[in-house]
């Protein structure tokens, strides 16, 4: 009997959102999850999501691009529709769009003087663009009987924060919630969820205040997208079939320590 080459994506179709930026940790995924057979379609809300599914083709990949905005269940069905006529039925979704959107600014405050407007960005932004992808996905994946939904969550939330951000740590708490609630209802159906919570990572918006948080991790360094992705193609694998409702951090063990900034090292 034949045997398959372990954490290979070959043959199945994968949904990666919040593309945009070729340093992102979307980007990292949708890049790794294409070098391990899958078929790829990708998205952000602006048309620079054409030059990132084209770099992923030049490297050989089968990529579609979409533009889409998902806070809007509209768009995001619409999204699904498309990824799945050009690549088939979808076997797997990475819900990593949120953090930051091309054009929209909000000023980040502490909690006292935090705009609902804000706040609620945050969640529109984090929460209710994974909600409308999954359950735009979700059906096919429970009438085929298998899936892999992975949530790019954040260390931000679940076990820390940091001022001024209220309404990010609220919405990536309530990331995990939502995943958690996946992973118990479609478990029996071959559909599993889980999350990747990055500490430390540097990409196009890391400021120099973060790069410099990052050298304070066991580690010494922060993070590259590279890692994450890593993290997320483990879970988006058919090995991963017993592993649901998880959560696993990348942040070179930066929640564990109890002095930061400090060199225990030297």
């Amino acid at each position: 009997m034949p045997v398959s080459t372990p954490f290979r994506l070959d043959g199945r179709s994968a949904l990666v959102t919040g593309c945009g930026s070729e340093a992102g940790i979307g980007f990292a995924c949708a890049e790794l999850l294409a070098r391990l057979g899958a078929r790829v379609t990708v998205t952000s809300t602006t048309d620079r999501i054409e030059a990132r599914a084209g770099e992923l083709r030049a490297a050989g990949a089968t990529v579609h691009g979409h533009v889409a905005d998902l806070t809007d269940a509209g768009q995001a069905r619409a999204l699904v529709a498309a990824a799945e006529a050009a690549h088939g039925p979808l076997d797997v979704l990475v819900n990593n769009a949120g953090l930051a959107q091309t054009g929209v600014e909000f000023e980040d405050a502490r909690f006292a003087d935090l705009p609902e407007e804000t706040f609620r960005h945050d969640l529109e932004l984090n929460v209710l663009t994974a909600f409308h992808v999954t359950q735009a996905v979700l059906p096919g994946m429970l009438q085929r009987g298998y899936g892999r939904i992975v949530m790019v969550s954040s260390v931000t939330g679940p076990h820390v924060t940091v001022p001024g951000a209220a309404g990010y740590s609220t919405a990536k708490a309530a990331m995990d919630g939502m995943m958690r609630s996946l992973a118990h209802d479609c478990a029996r159906a071959g559909v599993t969820a889980n999350s990747v919570q990055p500490g430390w990572i540097a990409t196009a918006s890391s400021t120099e205040r973060e790069l410099t948080a990052g050298r304070s991790t066991p580690v010494g360094r922060a993070g590259h997208a590279r890692e994450v992705a890593a993290a997320v193609a483990f879970l988006a694998c058919e090995e991963a079939s017993y592993v649901t409702g998880q959560t696993l951090v990348v942040d070179g063990g930066n929640i564990i320590q109890e002095a930061h900034g400090v060199d225990v090292y030297s």
